[in-house]
């Protein structure tokens, strides 16, 4: 298999997973927490306070929720976010600068995973019982991947926006 055919066949992957969380989990959790924010959407972090009142909102079908399939589904995310990742700057950079890039990309994968669990544990204790360190971590890795999605994202869009100049300017001669 060709490095294109992979990246669109783990795209593609990563793709149905995002839609399922994004289009059906996660808003069935909003929905059940009177519509606020499930943690995972919530990229600047979260207050000891904020973070009790979505946990007091929600109910046991929604803590279901969360810990069943919405976790499932981001037990995968992570990997295949990485991954799609790692092949479209190895289809995009020199293979030195892919490397590196996708190292970030692992990175945001592993705080990823570090914020599953987290959140999980503030699930299992509850509102009245989960303590301000737990939820400062959990909080924090929430801001580290969304950092660090960030940069990766914008490291692929960066080399997009060179590809398609490289084009123009090899057409336009």
């Amino acid at each position: 298999m060709t490095l294109k055919r992979a990246f669109w066949a783990v795209f593609s992957l990563t793709l149905l997973v995002y839609l399922a969380m994004v289009l059906w989990s996660l808003p069935i959790i909003s929905a059940d927490a009177d519509g606020l924010l499930p943690f995972d959407l919530r990229p600047q972090g979260y207050s000891a306070k904020d973070a009790r009142q979505f946990l007091s909102a929600l109910s046991e079908a929604g803590r279901a929720q969360y810990l069943g399939w919405q976790h499932f589904l981001d037990s995968f995310y992570p990997g295949l976010m990485a991954l799609s990742l790692a092949l479209a700057y190895f289809l995009l950079f020199p293979k030195k600068w892919a490397a590196a890039f996708s190292a970030l990309a692992v990175l945001a994968a592993v705080f990823d995973w570090r914020e599953n669990h987290a959140v999980a544990d503030m699930l299992r204790a509850g509102a009245a019982s989960v303590d301000d360190e737990a939820i400062s971590l959990a909080s924090g890795l929430t801001q580290l991947k969304s950092a660090t999605v960030t940069v990766a994202v914008t490291i692929l869009l960066l080399g997009l926006v060179k590809l398609g100049w490289n084009r123009w300017k090899g057409r336009a001669s």
